[in-house]
């Protein structure tokens, strides 16, 4: 019996070894297919990919429980944007390690159709994104949550200088993709800043979003328009509609 026992819990280690890191590396090892940020094991059959593609890619109205992780943060006191013009979007991303990983954004419904498409398109081209959290995550903070290359979207705030004017992403109407890759700039300001080194140099690259990239063709496509556009300043991580 304990030759047995031993023989079991070596094989259960080597087991364990031989996953993959796409396998292993989900939220403390747990795969809950509906908790954003979780990786995903891979699909071992086209059947079995078309049934997750089934799945995900879904919008709904903004629940209670999301609701709560939004109040007072990305929803502040001030907001007048009505909760139920928001919608909550589950999708599949592929992350740095190009990994299949559940991404979360809540936006405005006007968006939210365009939204899941584009976001299909890129995950069935292995676009990388690292991660796609609520910024309420990061306390409704754009610093950390850039610094993190955190691509997301709806964030309450009236524009510099205004108590009436709503910017884009206080209407749920922008979103900001791998801000870390994709930095804002102006003159010599860059945000966030350890996006320095992708600021000037925007030459096709990794995650790198230019004229030539998916992403822009994309979003682009559905009506979007592009901050690396801009005249003024360049946002290079920014969609709106």
């Amino acid at each position: 019996m304990k030759t047995r026992f031993t023989l079991l819990t070596i094989f259960t280690i080597v087991f364990l070894a031989m996953a993959s890191s796409c396998e292993a590396s989900g939220t403390n090892g747990v795969i809950d297919e509906k908790k954003a940020g979780t990786v995903l094991p891979e699909c071992s059959t086209p059947q079995e990919e078309a049934r997750r593609m089934r799945k995900y890619f879904t919008q709904a109205p903004i629940s209670d429980a999301v609701f709560a992780r939004m109040k007072g943060k990305s929803f502040k006191d001030d907001c007048t944007v009505a909760r139920s013009d928001l919608r909550y979007l589950l999708v599949l991303h592929r992350n740095i390690e190009g990994c299949t990983q559940v991404g979360e954004i809540v936006c405005h419904k006007s968006i939210a159709a365009d939204l899941i498409s584009i976001f299909r398109e890129l995950y069935i081209a292995k676009y990388p994104i690292e991660r796609m959290l609520l910024v309420d995550d990061y306390d409704a903070q754009d610093k950390p949550s850039m610094e993190d290359n955190n691509t997301c979207c709806f964030n309450f705030r009236f524009m510099t200088g205004s108590t009436t004017k709503v910017s884009k992403h206080g209407l749920g109407v922008a979103i900001d993709i791998n801000p870390r890759y994709n930095p804002y700039v102006k003159g010599m300001k860059v945000l966030p800043k350890n996006g320095a080194k992708y600021a000037f140099n925007r030459k096709s690259g990794f995650m790198i979003i230019n004229k030539d990239d998916l992403c822009y063709k994309l979003f682009t496509k559905h009506g979007f328009t592009w901050g690396g556009s801009w005249q003024r300043l360049k946002d290079y991580q920014h969609f709106e509609k």
